[in-house]
């Protein structure tokens, strides 16, 4: 069986990591108004996860029903609602901070770990997935305290999709309003 050739280290994908922490910090600190924060923080999406790889493994099954233009609106509408979503967070990590602590190399993608230390909260382990199979490093999956955020994220396009009796176009709507 052939060994695939790494273009991503465990370096660059713990540096990823620091890039992505070091930025979320300069973003939550900068004072810009909540509705600036979440389109900049969009824009830290952009950059740092694999949101057509995310969306398309949170849509799941769906995915392969799913026209071209459903899966770019899809992966559109869950972009600015993960950025909403957790955007609404930030306040939450003022004044603490995200510890890179290691990574590793685990078949076809990296963990990167760190811990978070939160004002008045009990340190905790954050796990980032980290893959180049897209072509560019990217974080796919983000596990807090045995929390997979994906899964988590399935789970609710999932009940979106089944409120609106499987019907693609009024999840894609309903998600771009929720929050």
């Amino acid at each position: 069986m052939p060994h695939r050739l790494w273009a991503l280290t465990v370096g660059a994908a713990q540096s990823l990591v620091q890039g992505l922490v070091a930025d979320l910090y300069d973003l939550i600190n900068s004072g810009h108004s909540e509705t600036r924060m979440y389109s900049e923080f969009g824009n830290l999406l952009d950059r740092y996860a694999d949101m057509p790889i995310i969306a398309q493994s949170v849509l799941g099954v769906d995915w392969r029903r799913a026209s071209s233009a459903q899966r770019s609106a899809f992966v559109d509408a869950f972009s600015g609602y993960i950025s909403r979503k957790y955007g609404s967070r930030f306040r939450e990590l003022i004044g603490g901070q995200i510890e890179v602590t290691g990574a590793r190399a685990i078949r076809n993608f990296f963990e990167v770990t760190s811990v978070a230390q939160l004002r008045g909260e009990a340190p905790f382990d954050v796990i980032w997935l980290v893959s180049d199979g897209s072509g560019q490093a990217r974080v796919f999956n983000l596990i807090i305290e045995g929390i997979n955020l994906r899964t988590t994220e399935a789970e609710e396009v999932g009940a979106i999709l089944d409120r609106n009796r499987g019907d693609l176009d009024a999840m894609i709507a309903d998600l771009r309003n929720a929050s």
